[in-house]
């Protein structure tokens, strides 16, 4: 059966609605969950609507919440969600990232208490679309070991950056912290596949290839990635006052109570520093270079990041 990207977005917004979501919201959501799945990011698409349709309607997320925000100086604030759909609060707090940045040239803008908001790429690549340059850091609940652990204390981490160009072109750079998403190890469940022995540990931390002995996600690139988390974790969770590390709330495990994550967006004017235009085009001057290499074997070119996603939102 295949939809049109309208129709997609109208069955998603119409099942949050049913789970007691308001149209405002459920319009938000619905578009950014269309936004990662005709990027090919299927994990955090259509896939999910059910997850939040049911933590909506079980109470885990508060359909009418007050949300406050809070100016903490010329070029900081904090956004509490009050428990609200997390790419509603993450949506807004971008938008006060964005004017913040225009007017005072920087911006630090922290969200409290909201709920999970899905790809943070849809985030920074506002603020490209405004011409600036962002930043931003989400955290997860625990489901990988620190590097030379045996027990899962961070989430999946992740983080964005996005870069506007002289063209039509956006940088959009959205990755998370651990070598693979745990969709992948149940995916590999369910087809009774073994796993790369990088990917993930047993209970007492040792390399496993059958999925149903992993305990925990590695961190990419061992120690660097262990850093990273981190990283992710004090800018989105401790600097902000909500639970962190292996004191974050699970996705899955009590659907009818709050998560109160936190989000980090950095966004930059570049006009305040080289220069807006001189930015954009130095940095389609970058990817032309990159475009012009030679690739490696078993490679047709070097695509920038969010290249690829692009390419698929286009056929899709």
């Amino acid at each position: 059966m295949k939809l049109s990207r309208e129709e997609l977005k109208g069955l998603m917004k119409n099942k949050l609605m049913q789970a007691g979501l308001h149209a405002d919201d459920a319009e938000t959501t619905a578009e950014i969950l269309t936004w990662a799945h005709e990027r090919g990011y299927y994990s955090h698409g259509a896939v999910r609507v059910e997850y939040y349709s049911e933590r909506i309607a079980k109470g885990g997320i508060t359909v009418e919440p007050n949300m406050t925000w809070k100016e903490t100086g010329p070029c900081s604030g904090i956004l509490d969600g009050d428990n609200g759909i997390g790419f509603t609060v993450a949506k807004v707090g971008m938008e006060k990232a964005i004017e913040m940045a225009k007017k005072n040239g920087i911006a630090v803008v922290g969200m409290a208490n909201l709920s999970h908001s899905g790809s943070i790429g849809y985030y920074t690549e506002m603020a490209a679309d405004e011409g600036l340059l962002a930043i931003s850091f989400c955290q997860s609940d625990p489901m990988a070991v620190p590097y030379g652990g045996a027990e899962p204390y961070y989430g999946t981490n992740p983080m964005s950056f996005a870069a506007p160009t002289a063209d039509d072109r956006k940088v959009v750079f959205d990755m998370a912290t651990t070598v693979q998403a745990w969709g992948k190890i149940l995916d590999k469940r369910s087809k009774h596949e073994e796993i790369p022995a990088d990917w993930a540990v047993d209970e007492n931390g040792a390399p496993v290839t059958d999925p149903h002995k992993v305990n925990a996600l590695n961190p990419i690139a061992g120690a660097k990635g262990y850093g990273l988390m981190m990283l992710v974790d004090v800018f989105s969770g401790i600097l902000l006052g909500v639970p962190f590390g292996g004191h974050v709330s699970s996705m899955y495990h009590d659907l009818s109570e709050g998560r109160r994550l936190g989000q980090m967006h950095i966004v930059i004017d570049p006009e305040r520093f080289v220069g807006a235009e001189a930015f954009k085009k130095a940095m389609s001057q970058c990817l032309d270079e990159l475009d012009a290499m030679k690739p490696a074997p078993g490679f047709d070119k070097v695509n920038f990041p969010g290249e690829r996603a692009k390419n698929r939102m286009e056929k899709a």
